[in-house]
């Protein structure tokens, strides 16, 4: 009689450890699931602004375009402008000969302006590159954090029906 009493005892013991492991093992589960789910609605909201910062760069890039073509315009006009007043200068007409040193002081500024140009441009191209780098690594995590809350939800799963 002892020996059987001893026995469910042990029984017991086990049974019930085995029934608290497994609820703080479907607890923890859920608490993974729980943080994969922020993680994830984290992740949505850092794509769509990086999403965003991208479509700014661009419209910004595409600005700094037009604006690069507009002062490269200018400077071929001056530059003809010039030419046209030396030849006028060298012809005699001391009015054009002023005129030209006003075209060179243009030429010399649409210069500066596009050489800013260039570079907003350049910086505008690294922006761009660094929020579709960016952009891709965001996305690269919230697929993790999809794959990760499929494997806490399958963990519960199995804990609870002891798969």
């Amino acid at each position: 009689m002892r020996r059987l009493f001893a026995h469910l005892l042990a029984l017991a013991v086990l049974g019930l450890g085995t029934a608290v492991y497994a609820q703080t093992d479907v607890q923890n589960d859920k608490k993974d699931a729980r943080q994969d789910r922020r993680d994830l609605n984290n992740d949505r909201k850092d794509i769509n602004k990086d999403k965003r910062d991208l479509n700014k760069d661009r419209a910004d890039r595409n600005k700094d375009a037009r604006d690069l073509n507009k002062d490269r315009r200018d400077l071929n006009k001056d530059r003809r402008d010039l030419r046209s007043d030396s030849k006028d200068c060298k012809a005699g007409d001391k009015a054009d000969c002023k005129d030209a040193a006003k075209d060179r002081k243009d030429i010399a500024k649409d210069q500066k302006d596009v050489n800013k140009d260039k570079r907003d441009l350049h910086n505008d191209q690294k922006d761009i590159n660094h929020d579709r780098r960016d952009l891709n690594n965001d996305r690269k995590d919230a697929r993790n954090d999809r794959k990760d809350l499929r494997k806490d939800r399958r963990d519960i799963h199995k804990d609870k029906h002891g798969k």
